[in-house]
């Protein structure tokens, strides 16, 4: 009797963001970017999330770590520009902030289009972030670009889902973060990418730990959403067998309140709980670790 072969576990690849180091430990010594880069590789990271330079790649090659890009959505002539020469290094998925607060629907589609198109001429996984003061800023505002684009294309919109604008936009409760955040089954599912910021219904990021180890109950509330939102992906079909997330905690841009514990330890712990989360999300839809 032969036995077919084993279709291998999807995979969670979990990249740093250099900006939960940035002006890391202090902005008089803060450290160079190869430190920086060694210290990702230290907590475990798989890779690094990162708009890809020549220098940041070669340090990632060196380190063994994966590479996860973006690019300014503004304008196409530039955003070709920045594409073409990440996918020189290469580079494959890639993050894009479409345009601005008040961009009308319309408007952005039609940059949307043509940077997608761009992006499956160049073998890309350009996707389309969801983030305030973008033309996504809003549950509102994504849903009738990704109805325009999918009405364009007959194709769901590729999306780098950050829930955390969203929810403090409606201001959603912990009791209603699934039922009204995983309100586009589809479009979560057909992602590879997830920034996962911890959110509060008031604010776009709130501490993991108490700075002494112990999590907040706020974290708790969120990586019980976090584990819900991976059963949801787990359940769909599963494109390329991995999913690439960003625990994006930063320093800066009014996300950091002073009052909060050091960014980095957080970003730090929060990839091991994320890591126990997708292990008990695959429990869940029946797949082995």
């Amino acid at each position: 009797m032969t036995h077919a072969p084993k279709t291998p576990a999807p995979r969670l690849i979990q990249c740093a963001t250099p900006w939960s180091l940035e002006g890391y430990p202090n902005s008089r010594k803060e450290w160079t970017l190869e430190r920086k880069f060694r210290a990702m590789k230290k907590a475990g990271f798989d890779g690094v999330a990162a708009f890809m330079t020549p220098e940041k790649k070669a340090l990632a090659d060196q380190l063994g770590l994966r590479v996860m890009g973006g690019f300014d959505g503004s304008g196409y002539a530039q955003a070709r520009r920045q594409m073409i020469a990440q996918r020189d290094l290469g580079v494959h998925f890639m993050n894009v902030q479409l345009l601005d607060h008040d961009t009308a629907p319309g408007r952005a589609v039609a940059l949307a289009l043509r940077l997608l198109a761009l992006s499956r001429r160049l073998g890309l996984g350009v996707h389309v972030e969801t983030h305030r003061d973008t033309s996504t800023e809003t549950p509102e505002k994504y849903t009738e670009i990704a109805r325009l684009y999918q009405k364009a294309t007959g194709s769901l919109l590729p999306t780098t889902w950050d829930h955390s604008h969203f929810a403090v936009s409606k201001h959603i409760l912990p009791k209603d973060y699934s039922r009204r955040l995983l309100a586009w089954p589809e479009l979560i599912q057909h992602s590879q990418i997830f920034h996962l910021r911890p959110f509060s219904s008031q604010h776009c990021q709130v501490p993991v730990t108490n700075g002494k180890g112990r999590l907040t109950p706020e974290f708790c509330d969120y990586l019980a959403f976090v584990e819900d939102l991976f059963a949801l992906w787990l359940q769909g079909p599963q494109p390329g067998k991995e999913l690439w997330v960003c625990p994006e905690l930063g320093t800066s841009v009014g996300y950091h309140v002073s009052t909060n514990p050091p960014v980095w330890a957080d970003a730090i712990r929060a990839r091991r709980e994320y890591a126990k989360a997708w292990r008990r999300a695959l429990r869940r839809v029946g797949s082995k670790p």
